[in-house]
Order: C-alpha cells, then structure tokens, then sequence
C-alpha cells in the first residue's frame, strides 16, 4: 500500500530519530553499565537533543523546500530560480504571510481580468445594440418603400425621413467611436490658449436655445459677472465638453425646469466649471459607471432621448487629457450637478 505524501515525511522522521535513539541508548548501557557515570548519562541526554534538533530542522526545511519546488514548477509562470532554501523555514507564520501575499497579489490580478472581461463583455453588447437599432429601422422602412410605399409621396416622404434619422444616429455612434478610439490609442493633442469661458457658454447656450424651448427648460448663468473669466485651455476641446454636459441636461432635465452653468474659484490656480441641472438625478448605485461608454442609467427613456450613449465618456476624457478633474453630484429625484476644473489663465 503506498504511503501518503502527507505521512511519509513523519514516517521518515520517526525511522531516523528510532535508529537514533537505540544507537545512544546501546552506548549508554554500555557506559553507564561499565563506569556508572552521571556526566555520561547527561553527555548522553544533550547529544540526543542536540542531534535530534538537527535531523528535525534538516527534515524539515528539505520536505518544505521540496514542496514549494515541486509548486514552483507546475504554476508556469513561477521561476524556479526565484526559490530560495533560505525561504523554506520551519517558522510557519512567515512561510504563511509570504504565500497570503503572492496569492492576494494573484487574486488582485485575477478580479482585474475578470472585470476587463466583464467591460469588454458589456461593450460588443452595447456596440452590436447601439449599431442594430437604427440599422433595423432604417432597413424597415426602406423595405417598405420598396415594396410599394414608394408611390404614395406622403409615406415615402414620411419614411424616407425617419430612415434618415436613423442614419444620422448611426453617423453619430460612429464618430464617437472614432473620437473614443483616437483618445485611447493614440491620446488627445492639447492646443492651449487663453479665452474667456464666459463667452463660449454663452455660445453653447446660444446654440442649444431651441432645443431647450422644446422642453420649456432655461439656460443662464448662476450669477450676473461683470468681468471676463479667463481660462488656458483647448477652446473646441472644452466647447465639446460643455456641449456634452448642456446637452445631457436638457435631455435628461426636468420639463419647464433650469440648466444652470456657473464658474468659481476652485485653488489659485484653478477655476471650476458647474453645469447643474434641477432633474430626475441619478441613483447612487449607478453614479461609479456613468462616465462608462454606453452606460445608461434608463435603457428606455435613453433610446427615446437618443445620442450615441458616449458623451459622458468623451468629457471624461478631454478633461482627463488636460490633467483636470471630473465631479459628480447627483441626489435622485432633485437633479445633478456636473463639474469640472480648468487652469486660471496668468
């Protein structure tokens, strides 16, 4: 019957100390019997321990040497050079902290694939939904035409047009993919230069006045300023970003509500950007992934607003490529506050 691996080195040990034990005690008797000596009896004792000490530490620093070993070669990615002799030690709570160590180092890395797994999961979902929807009706009503809608000019009229809205949806994911894809692989180019953030709010607000009358929702500042506010940074840059913002808050705003935008002193060298909203707000489970791609906190309220689903992303980025800072505050049922700071211009 073969022996555990578990019990053999016990086994062993016991054999040699056994053997070693009848040597000694054989060359007691032999002594003790001849010369009745107390001095031998304790000479005797202490080579007993002492060798005794020695074979157990021997035994036991090989068998925990030759464990780790045989780990080291049957985990490929473990070099066997690495292990030393001066590791295997008989002090179990040392050995222990160093294995919790590279196991917690192995575990940290394995939740890190697991999640990246997970994101790249989640992403091709949200890709093949966001690319199927507007190709589906766009395909739906070109097929209709086909089939002889064609001659009747209102329809055709009529569908020739949503078929074209879903076109001009699938332009829209695109570009932010490719503006998505260009700022990860190969960065973002900063021009910096000095304007007045003031007057380019405005223009955002200029441009999305209409928008925002659809809704009944009024754009302003939060205070009257009596000066410029100058900033250094990418101007088209920073537009996209209060573009973004401006936009997801006349989305996702209250009807007849307020997007307010205002401007303080954040340190002295920096100006923060706020861009509230008085809205449905955000619930605090979804608040860590909402500057995800594609992530959206209402899937059916965000196909009817629209939008390719990354611009939250995108101003997460082109804030990150100025080495500035992203916040939220969002208290559900209230509205949301997003903001962001920008270099004071000298």
């Amino acid at each position: 019957m073969k022996t555990k691996k578990t019990y053999s080195y016990a086994l062993w040990s016991a054999v040699y100390l056994t053997l070693l034990s009848v040597i000694i005690t054989a060359i007691c008797y032999f002594f003790i019997s001849s010369h009745s000596n107390v001095f031998t009896i304790i000479i005797s004792i202490l080579s007993l321990f002492f060798i005794s000490f020695l074979i157990i530490q021997y035994r036991t620093e090989h068998f925990i040497y030759r464990r780790l070993k045989k780990i080291y070669e049957d985990i490929s990615f473990l070099n066997v050079k690495d292990l030393k002799k001066e590791s295997a030690t008989t002090d179990i709570e040392i050995l222990s902290r160093k294995m919790e160590k590279f196991v917690e180092g192995k575990r940290l890395e394995i939740k890190n694939l697991t999640e990246i797994d997970s994101f790249r999961r989640d992403f091709l979902g949200n890709v093949a939904h966001e690319l199927k929807t507007p190709l589906f009706t766009v395909q739906g009503y070109i097929l209709t035409l086909i089939e002889g809608a064609v001659n009747d000019k209102q329809i055709r009229m009529k569908y020739l047009d949503r078929a074209n809205k879903g076109v001009e949806r699938l332009v829209a994911v695109i570009k932010d993919l490719d503006m998505i894809t260009k700022l990860e692989n190969d960065g973002m180019k900063i021009n910096f230069e000095v304007f007045n953030i003031l007057e380019l709010i405005q223009n955002v607000f200029d441009l999305f006045e209409m928008k925002a009358k659809k809704r009944n929702i009024t754009l302003q500042f939060d205070k009257i300023y009596e000066f410029p506010v100058f900033v250094k940074a990418d101007s088209e840059k920073i537009e996209q970003v209060l573009i973004n913002l401006v936009v997801n808050s006349i989305k996702y705003g209250k009807p007849n509500g307020t997007t307010i935008v205002g401007v303080e002193s954040y340190n002295n060298k920096k100006f923060i950007v706020k861009v509230i909203d008085d809205g449905e707000g955000v619930k605090k489970i979804h608040l860590p992934r909402l500057f995800e791609r594609f992530y959206r906190v209402d899937q059916s309220r965000s196909r009817e607003q629209g939008g390719s689903g990354l611009g939250l992303s995108i101003v997460k980025h082109i804030i990150e490529a100025h080495n500035e800072n992203i916040f939220l505050k969002s208290t559900y049922g209230k509205g949301s506050e997003f903001s962001f700071t920008i270099e004071k211009a000298r």
